[in-house]
């Protein structure tokens, strides 16, 4: 007798991949949390409801100092889902994960279209995983996120105070910049971002951020071009 194993109570197990951002610690870890600490204060909801992953690769540190470590993050509203890198020895129960093996994904959010009431999050859509670049032919408001690991993300307009593009190439913004660009999200040290008028909260290339009050006050409403360089954002007004 043959048994059907899909029925009603079968259990429907599915692969999904999101995009989360990575911390990577390093010693003294009070030091570094003074940073972190400026950075969230500085950029308010950055890491708010964003899935966070620890990355400890050639940290050294023990289990006690881990767990500190996670409470610290814990109090700041940072909820770690996942630890990479860390040693077997050090990991223990009550622990988030060990993960290894990230990649990109081939999900994006975009900008909803617009109506009489704007949504403040964004609609999700689907692309190809071959696909280099995307074109948001819309401007980015405040509380919409579009992601796009796979390559460059064109904003045909603005991006709104609170807003965020992420990409795993460069940026292009023909509007102002006043929310956060984040490009070379995946690890892509020659990712740039360019913008028509630079009023922006952040700017990150590879990981390296720079927060508004950091940037040169001549380069502000100018149309810029930034880079990374010797792990230093480098900037220049776009003729």
């Amino acid at each position: 007798m043959t048994k059907v194993l899909t029925d009603a109570r079968s259990i429907r197990i599915k692969g999904r991949s999101f995009l989360a951002v990575m911390l990577s610690p390093d010693l003294p870890i009070d030091d570094w949390l003074t940073r972190l600490d400026d950075l969230a204060a500085r950029s308010a909801g950055f890491f708010l409801g964003r899935p966070v992953v620890l990355d400890l690769t050639d940290l050294q540190i023990d289990r006690p100092q881990l767990k500190e470590l996670i409470a610290e993050l814990a109090k700041r509203n940072v909820s770690i889902m996942g630890i990479e890198g860390a040693r077997p020895s050090i990991l223990g129960s009550g622990m988030p994960p060990a993960l290894k093996g990230g990649r990109s994904v081939s999900d994006i959010e975009v900008p909803a279209k617009e109506t009489a009431d704007p949504p403040v999050k964004a609609a999700a859509a689907e692309t190809r995983a071959a696909m280099q670049s995307i074109v948001i032919r819309e401007p980015v408001r405040s509380g919409q996120s579009v992601i796009f690991p796979e390559g460059d993300v064109t904003i045909i307009g603005s991006v709104a105070s609170g807003a965020e593009v992420i990409a795993g190439g460069s940026v292009h913004i023909y509007g102002a910049l006043r929310g956060r660009a984040m490009a070379g999200s995946i690890g892509n040290a020659s990712a740039q971002i360019f913008c028509r008028k630079l009023e922006a909260e952040l700017v990150a290339i590879d990981g390296i951020y720079k927060m508004a009050e950091d940037m040169a006050p001549n380069l502000r409403g100018q149309a810029v071009q930034l880079w990374l360089e010797d792990d230093a954002i480098m900037a220049e007004k776009l003729i």
